[in-house]
């Protein structure tokens, strides 16, 4: 049998061999999807948030819909994950410093902190943060020291010889500082808090959260001038920047985040944006 003329001198055409037209099509929408993704990442990567976790209670009477506590129980499962998935977990103002010198953070990094000092720190959390050796930041409102639901002098003491456990002020009362309108008691709750630390517990105290996370420009300045190195809040919104060590966004853990996938969520670095714009 005789070859066909218009296949003499050539291969045979394969059905599945690219024209050079379609190769073109192919290899111009391998590069945009290669560009998308670079810019996808990109995007992450600036949406990335420093988890600092926030806790108030650790109180074996939790209940779900108490957003300021957890169970002992839930603490240890959360502190475990940290410690058994090798989370980077790092005292406050060390990740302070990492920001404002614009150093590389490591990945899977977390802080964690409490406010207002309760007793229960002591009785139930301590032992668990020893247990995993992670370390923690306590705020203490000083007026409430000694209470009975709160911490003593005796027992912050302990707690920061263990080197485990670091302080900084919540103010000297609960109120929070944007219902105060005299300057010299906005001083006061700022200024006399840290002094009072310092004086009980014979370091500098560098770190100030403002009651109830809610804070004002005069405030913050108040607080840069009293010498603090950091401030942390809750929630200021996606207006704040991420990298303002006197406005550092935390996380409040409650009860619901018994639930660790839940946890591991909040603690990825990028909950913080999902909450941002949720509701958007």
């Amino acid at each position: 049998m005789s070859t066909p003329l218009e296949t003499k001198g050539r291969p045979p055409r394969n059905k599945m061999f690219l024209t050079g037209s379609k190769r073109k099509v192919l290899i111009t929408l391998i590069g945009v999807i290669i560009l998308l993704s670079g810019f996808l990442v990109s995007f992450i990567q600036r949406k990335y948030v420093v988890p600092i976790i926030m806790y108030h209670s650790v109180n074996p009477g939790a209940l779900p819909e108490n957003r300021l506590a957890v169970s002992p129980a839930t603490f240890e499962r959360q502190m475990h994950f940290l410690k058994s998935r090798n989370y980077n977990v790092l005292p406050l103002e060390s990740v302070a410093v990492l920001i404002r010198e614009r150093k590389k953070i490591p990945p899977r990094t977390v802080v964690i902190t409490f406010d207002d000092g309760y007793k229960d720190n002591y009785i139930y959390a301590f032992p668990i943060l020893k247990k995993y050796n992670l370390p923690a930041t306590i705020f203490i409102i000083t007026d409430e020291v000694g209470r009975a639901d709160r911490l003593s002098w005796d027992e912050i003491k302990t707690m920061q010889d263990s080197g485990i456990v670091t302080f900084g002020s919540h103010a000297l009362g609960p109120e929070p500082l944007i219902n105060i309108k005299s300057e010299q008691e906005l001083k006061k709750q700022i200024f006399d808090s840290k002094k009072i630390l310092e004086e009980k517990l014979g370091r500098r105290i560098n770190a100030f959260s403002y009651p109830e996370g809610r804070f004002n420009n005069r405030i913050k300045q108040l607080v840069i001038e009293a010498g603090y190195k950091l401030a942390v809040a809750t929630n200021p919104g996606k207006k704040s920047a991420n990298d303002d060590t006197f406005a550092l966004k935390r996380l409040r853990i409650s009860a619901n985040t018994n639930n660790l996938f839940v946890f591991w969520i909040e603690t990825s670095g990028y909950y913080n944006f999902i909450r941002e714009h949720r509701h958007k």
